[in-house]
C-alpha cells in the first residue's frame, strides 16, 4: 500500500491542491481569497499535465548530429567536396539519411503513448529505438502559466477598483450594497 502511494505522490499532491483550491473559491467571500483558491487549482492543473507529460528515460526530441564534427558526414572528410570523391561521398550520405528516415517513418507509424515518440537512429552500434520526450504538454501549460498570470493581474485590478469604489472586498457586503442602490436606499 505505501508503495502504491509513493507511486501516486504527484497525482496525491494534485487532488490536495485541487481541493484546497476549490474549497477557497466555494467557501471564502473575500475576492482576494477566491483568486488565491483560483490560482491553486489552476496550479494543480499544471502539474497534472506536467506530470502525464513526463516520460522516464526519454529524451528531447532533437536528433545528434551524424558525424564527430562541424560538416562531417557531408563532405567525407569534413571538407565541404571538392572533386568526384567528395561528391560520392556526400550522395552515400544524402542515401543513408533517407534509409533512416524511412525507418522512423515506419516507427512513427507505430501504435505510441500520445506522451511519447520512437524514433530509429543510427548508431555505432547500429540501428537502436531511442524514446523521445513530447515537447507539447510541457509547451501548453508554459503558455498556460503566462495566461495565468495575466488573468490574475487583471482580478487583482478589478478587487482594488471594487475596494475602491465599494469600500469592501468581501462579498456579502458588496451584495448588499448593490440591493440597496437597486431598491433606492442609497443614491449612485
Amino acid at each position: 500500500m505505501l508503495e502504491l502511494l509513493a507511486e501516486r505522490f504527484n497525482f496525491i499532491i494534485v487532488i490536495v491542491l485541487m481541493m484546497t483550491g476549490l474549497y477557497a473559491v466555494i467557501a471564502t467571500g473575500n475576492l482576494v481569497k477566491r483568486l488565491v483558491g483560483l490560482s491553486l487549482f489552476q496550479t494543480s492543473v499544471f502539474l497534472l499535465y506536467i506530470t502525464m507529460g513526463k516520460v522516464f528515460g526519454g529524451q528531447p526530441p532533437i536528433l545528434p548530429e551524424y558525424g564527430g564534427g562541424h560538416g562531417e558526414g557531408y563532405g567525407g572528410d569534413g571538407a565541404h567536396g571538392t572533386g568526384d570523391a567528395a561528391h560520392a561521398a556526400a550522395g552515400e550520405a544524402a542515401h543513408g539519411a533517407e534509409d533512416v528516415l524511412q525507418q522512423a517513418a515506419e516507427a512513427l507509424t507505430e501504435p505510441v503513448a500520445s506522451t511519447q515518440a520512437h524514433a530509429v537512429l543510427d548508431g555505432a552500434d547500429g540501428i537502436g529505438h531511442a524514446v523521445y520526450s513530447n515537447p507539447l504538454p510541457h509547451v501548453l501549460i508554459l503558455t498556460a502559466i503566462v495566461v495565468g498570470v495575466a488573468t490574475l493581474a487583471v482580478g487583482l485590478a478589478l478587487v482594488v477598483r471594487i475596494r475602491e469604489s465599494y469600500g469592501t472586498i468581501e462579498d456579502e457586503a458588496i451584495n448588499s450594497a448593490d440591493y440597496a442602490i437597486d431598491r433606492g436606499e442609497i443614491g449612485r
